[in-house]
């Protein structure tokens, strides 16, 4: 399929706006669900650990699966992954209603929703930037706001379905809501050339020419032979029957010769194919080994193999409070009444502005973006160190707020990826990056209540939680200090576009 060149506008905006309302729509459930972990813990009496796997399904399995993504994206299209991933993200909120126990909710919800949500992601941000160039960085910006302000708003509005249809109805009205993803992503039109050929025909020139060829050649050959010998022999035996019989010996013979011939170049073309084949496997297994050893470059990269760490130990450590803070509010025994706003709502609009302030900061070029990665990185951890001190809603809520807004250093993720590997290597070392950050999101939420089941208290779970954030951070900024620089430049060559990370953060 040739693509045009990318608009820059025009149809693009209308992308930007159902994109937005596509990750609002489907983030908005999964990323509130600490109000639904409330009702599930009441509901089926499971471990806080056993639970929480629920949201972390739902929020990682999609970072996860994003190889799977972004082949069914690339192979089907935008559109139509949309529109299918809208009736999976739907009908498994709708089943989750029906969930006679936890297991059945690992499957609905965290599998279901999560795999929807994550081929949506991909669907969204790959029609985005088809139909922009100059203006991706916003446009993506624009749309990467939708999935906070569907936490923002999704954490009241799941609250109060609640109180007022219980936990079966409010999941059955969100699952509704989902479905208006369908209106969405049917407006997802591909961008491609007017003058590309059908993909019927595009299939069959991609077949090579010498199958159809033998394969027509053989038809005729067929046709030809039972043409003649049906009317030489019809021939022969209305005038001769001897003769008849004999040249009906006589045509067996020659097309028991034809078919020998047949069967010799039945024969070659078999033998061709097979070794078509095999250099295939050939060339498959050499593009496997290219691969690893990319990897394996990737990793004698002490910045990248530091910022795998990072990212890894970010995300066991800092996903949890958006899932958990509403039940670490219960049990500091804060009333209701003294609730202005659901936590994790706050959560939500601060990760909004901190992914715009962020990302405004890394465009100066007097700011360097890894060391400001890394104070988010350490100031989160602060943050997480603080929550056991937390006794009153206010003090939550102001670190809650924090929080969300050092979770917005996901808006200069790509910067520092891009800075540290270059731009020929962003697609293959961003997605190893976000496979290890979707295995955070999966299991930091239940190693955090395991150490709540454990110890009946959130103290501990949350000063874990703050050491491996922290943990990460000295990390990359130890891998990050210019001193590495000499010895970097000795052993090899960074690539041409890899941002050298110096004292000078204008460098």
């Amino acid at each position: 399929m040739v693509f045009r060149k990318p608009p820059d506008g025009g149809w693009g905006w209308v992308i930007v706006v159902v994109s937005f309302f596509t990750q609002f729509l489907c983030y908005g459930s999964p990323l509130a669900v600490g109000v639904l972990y409330l009702e599930w813990l009441d509901a089926f009496g499971e471990g806080k650990g056993k639970t929480a796997w629920v949201g972390s399904l739902a929020n990682g399995i999609g970072l996860l699966a994003s190889p799977v993504c972004s082949i069914c994206v690339s192979s089907f299209g935008a559109r139509p992954v949309a529109i299918f991933s809208g009736f999976m993200v739907a009908g498994g909120l709708m089943m989750s209603s029906f969930a006679p126990n936890i297991y059945f909710l690992y499957v609905s919800y965290g599998i279901v929703v999560g795999l929807g949500c994550g081929l949506l992601y991909t669907a969204t941000v790959t029609i985005t930037c088809q139909y922009f160039d100059k203006h991706r960085g916003l446009a993506l910006g624009l749309i990467s706001t939708g999935s906070s302000v569907g936490l923002f708003i999704y954490a009241a509005l799941q609250r109060e379905l609640i109180e007022l249809y219980g936990l079966d109805g409010c999941l059955l009205i969100v699952g509704a809501l989902s479905l208006n993803i369908l209106a969405c992503g049917s407006l997802m039109r591909p961008l491609q050339s007017s003058s590309s050929p059908p993909p019927e025909k595009m299939c069959v020139e991609k077949v090579p020419d010498q199958y159809f060829v033998y394969h027509e050649k053989e038809k005729a050959v067929e046709e030809n032979i039972s043409i003649l010998e049906k009317g030489y022999i019809d021939e022969k035996c209305v005038n001769n029957v001897p003769d008849c019989k004999q040249d009906s010996i006589l045509n067996k013979n020659v097309l028991s010769s034809i078919n020998i011939n047949e069967k010799d170049t039945y024969k070659k073309k078999v033998v061709e194919q097979t070794n078509f084949c095999k250099q295939l496997a050939k060339r498959k297994w050499q593009l496997y080994l290219t691969y690893w050893k990319e990897t394996m470059v990737l990793f004698k990269n002490k910045v990248f193999s530091a910022l795998f760490v990072a990212i890894l130990l970010f995300d066991i450590g800092g996903f949890p409070p958006s899932l958990l803070m509403e039940d670490v509010a219960r049990s500091a025994n804060i009333s209701e009444d003294d609730y202005y706003m659901p936590l994790i709502s706050i959560i939500g609009i601060m990760t909004t502005v901190g992914k715009l302030i962020l990302g405004i900061l890394a465009d100066f070029k007097w700011v360097n973006t890894l060391y400001l990665y890394v104070t988010t990185l350490l100031m989160t951890g602060v943050a997480l160190f603080a929550i056991p001190f937390a006794k009153s809603y206010l003090t939550l809520a102001m670190l809650s707020g924090i929080l969300g807004f050092l979770t917005g250093n996901w808006s200069i993720f790509p910067y520092v990826t891009t800075k540290t590997v270059g731009i020929e290597k962003l697609t293959h070392a961003y997605g190893i990056l976000m496979f290890f950050a979707g295995l955070g999101n999966s299991l930091g939420p239940p190693i955090v209540g395991w150490f709540y089941d454990w110890t009946q208290e959130y103290d501990t779970a949350f000063y874990f939680s703050g050491f491996c954030v922290l943990l990460g951070g000295f990390l990359l900024l130890l891998a990050a200090l210019p001193c590495w620089n000499a010895c970097t430049n000795q052993s090899s060559k960074l690539p041409p576009n890899t941002y050298s990370y110096k004292v000078a953060s204008n460098a």
